[in-house]
C-alpha cells in the first residue's frame, strides 16, 4: 500500500509519454490534473487526446459492426438484436461481440427494442465525449477566449446525452449562460436561464399555471413542498400575497423550498429583470431568496435539533425572529458564511426589495431594507440599503439589446 503514492508520481511524471496510447478516459484525468496545477498548454493537448481516442474507438466500433452485419449469414438473421448476438459469440466474431459489450455497458439494451439498426445507429452516437468538450471549454475561459469556450460548452451541451453524469447537463447551461451574460447577449442568456427553470423547477411551473390558492398553516417551521405536489398544494400567488402584505419574516416562516438547481437561474434572472424595469423580476428573486433561507434554516435545524425561525415569541433560545437574528446566528457559523458569499445573499434580498418598490410594495421593500441596514458585514447592500431609507427610489435602468 505504501507504494500505491509514488506509482502515481510515476505515473503522473511518465504521462505525457503514453498519453497518445493511454485510454481516452485517463487521457482526460491527465488533462485535469494538468488543469488544476495550471499548465493549461498540456492540458489542452491532454483533452484533445481524449476526445480523439473516444471518438477512434468508437468510429472502429461502428467499422466492425457494420462489416458483421454485412456478412450474408448475419443479414439472413434480419433485426433481431438478441439473435445478432447471439450469432457473434457462436462464431466467435470477436470484434463484434466486444461492440456488443461496450454498446450494452453504455446504453440500456432496453433502449434498443431489440434492433440491429439501432444498436449500429447507439454506437455512432457514442462518438462525441461531452465532458473532454467541457474540459477544453474550460481551458480557452481561463485563458481568456470566451467566444472559443462557449463553442465548446454548447458542444458539450449538444452531446449531452453521452455524459457519465446525466446531471451535468444543467451546469453546462449555467457555464453557457454565464459566457452570454459577459458577452451581454442577453437574450440568448434569459432563454438558457429559462430553460434551466422549465426543465427542473416543477413548482415554477405548476404555480403559474394554477389557480390561486391559499396557504395557511401554524407550522413554526414552514411548509415543505414536494415538487410533486406544487399546483396542488403551492401557488406563487399565495407566497407573493404573504411577501408583500405580511412581510419577508412572516413569508420564511410559512413557505419553504429547497431546489437548490435553479437558486442561481432565479436569482440572475430576477438580477437582469431588475436593472431591466420588468415586473417579473420579484417573482424570481422571491424564489431564489426563499431557497437561499431554506438551505440555511435546514441546514441550522440539522445542527441543533430545537432550532426554529419563527415570529412568534417562544421560550426556546435557539431561535431567531426575524432577518437580522437570523444573520447574527450565520456569521458565527463559518459554513453558512461561505454559502452567503457564494449566493450573493445579501445582493439577492436588496434587489428584491427593490423589486416589490417597483411593483408598489413599498412596506415590504422597507422591511427588506431595514434588515440589511442593520447588518453592517452586508458591505455595499447595508450602504445602499440605508440609502434607500432616507429617499426610496427605483433602481437606474439598464438598456438590454
Amino acid at each position: 500500500m505504501k507504494r500505491l503514492p509514488l506509482i502515481f508520481f510515476l505515473l503522473t511524471l511518465t504521462a505525457p509519454l503514453f498519453s497518445q496510447t493511454s485510454p481516452w478516459w485517463l487521457s482526460l484525468e491527465y488533462g485535469k490534473q494538468r488543469f488544476r496545477s495550471g499548465d493549461f498548454g498540456r492540458a489542452l493537448m491532454f483533452f484533445e487526446d481524449a476526445r480523439r481516442g473516444r471518438r477512434a474507438m468508437y468510429e472502429q466500433m461502428e467499422r466492425d459492426l457494420i462489416n458483421y452485419l454485412s456478412v450474408s449469414e448475419v443479414r439472413r438473421l434480419g433485426d433481431s438484436l438478441e439473435w445478432v448476438v447471439r450469432y457473434s459469440y457462436d462464431y466467435r466474431y470477436n470484434a463484434a461481440s466486444k461492440a456488443f459489450e461496450e454498446l450494452f455497458y453504455r446504453v440500456s439494451r432496453d433502449s434498443l427494442n431489440n434492433s440491429a439498426n439501432a444498436a449500429l445507429t447507439a454506437v455512432g452516437k457514442l462518438k462525441d465525449y461531452p465532458e473532454a468538450e467541457y474540459w477544453i471549454g474550460e481551458v480557452y475561459r481561463t485563458e481568456g477566449e470566451l467566444s472559443l469556450a462557449l463553442s465548446q460548452y454548447r458542444r458539450a451541451y449538444a452531446a449531452r446525452a453521452n455524459l457519465e453524469d446525466s446531471g451535468f447537463s444543467v451546469t453546462l447551461q449555467y457555464k453557457i449562460a454565464g459566457i452570454l451574460r459577459i458577452r451581454t447577449e442577453y437574450n440568448e442568456m434569459e432563454r438558457t436561464l429559462l430553460s434551466i427553470i422549465t426543465s427542473l423547477d416543477t413548482l415554477w411551473i405548476n404555480a403559474s399555471r394554477a389557480a390561486a390558492a391559499a396557504i395557511s398553516s401554524g407550522s413554526s417551521q414552514g411548509i415543505s413542498v414536494p415538487y410533486d405536489q406544487a399546483s396542488a398544494s403551492f401557488a406563487r400567488s399565495a407566497m407573493t400575497r404573504t411577501l408583500e402584505t405580511e412581510g419577508v419574516d412572516r413569508f420564511l416562516e410559512m413557505y419553504r423550498y429547497n431546489n437548490t438547481i435553479v437558486e442561481e437561474a432565479h436569482r440572475l434572472l430576477g438580477f437582469h429583470y431588475i436593472v431591466a424595469g420588468r415586473g417579473s423580476a420579484q417573482d424570481h428573486l422571491m424564489f431564489a431568496f426563499l431557497i437561499q433561507n431554506t438551505i440555511i434554516i435546514e441546514e441550522l435545524m440539522r445542527r441543533e435539533f430545537d432550532f426554529r425561525f419563527s415570529t412568534q415569541a417562544g421560550t426556546s433560545q435557539n431561535q431567531a425572529r426575524n432577518l437580522s437574528e437570523l444573520s447574527d446566528i450565520i456569521r458565527k457559523n463559518p459554513l453558512l458564511v461561505s454559502y452567503i458569499e457564494e449566493v450573493e445573499y445579501y445582493k439577492t434580498a436588496y434587489y428584491l426589495a427593490a423589486s416589490l418598490y417597483r411593483n408598489g410594495r413599498e412596506t415590504a421593500a422597507r422591511g427588506l431594507w431595514n434588515f440589511l441596514a442593520s447588518v453592517p458585514s452586508a458591505g455595499e447592500w447595508h450602504g445602499r440599503a440605508v440609502s434607500q431609507l432616507r429617499a426610496p427610489r427605483f433602481e437606474t435602468l439598464v438598456e438590454m439589446p
